[in-house]
């Protein structure tokens, strides 16, 4: 019997061994699969050049937005002013014709 149980030993060892490379096949095959598949999903690499990306160029129409409210109110103003002005020159104007004339009845 002393021969049997060696015997029977190395026949289980075969066995077992030839389970665990039936399991090392299928987790080798899985790994395979799980690599083609993230490959698969993986867009293809693009040959061009993508320059960095340009963010909208929403602070260049606020600044642009900004001056022109800025030159709106500007050019308000100075019509403001020159109405004001006209305004003085008319007054002031009225206010020398008026002495003119006493100036030329009082020579009269």
């Amino acid at each position: 019997m002393s021969t049997e149980q060696p015997l029977e030993q190395a026949a289980a060892a075969a066995v077992a061994a030839s389970r665990q490379s039936e399991q090392y096949a299928l987790v080798l095959a899985a790994v395979q699969a799980a690599q083609i598949v993230q490959q698969q999903a993986q867009p293809p690499a693009c040959q061009h050049h993508h320059g960095p990306q340009q963010s909208p160029a929403v602070g260049k129409w606020v600044a642009v937005g900004v001056a022109g409210s800025v030159a709106a109110i500007s050019l308000a103003l100075s019509a403001i002013a020159v109405a004001v002005g006209a305004v003085a020159v008319t007054c002031c104007l009225l206010v020398l014709r008026s002495m003119w004339r006493e100036i030329q009845r009082g020579r009269r």
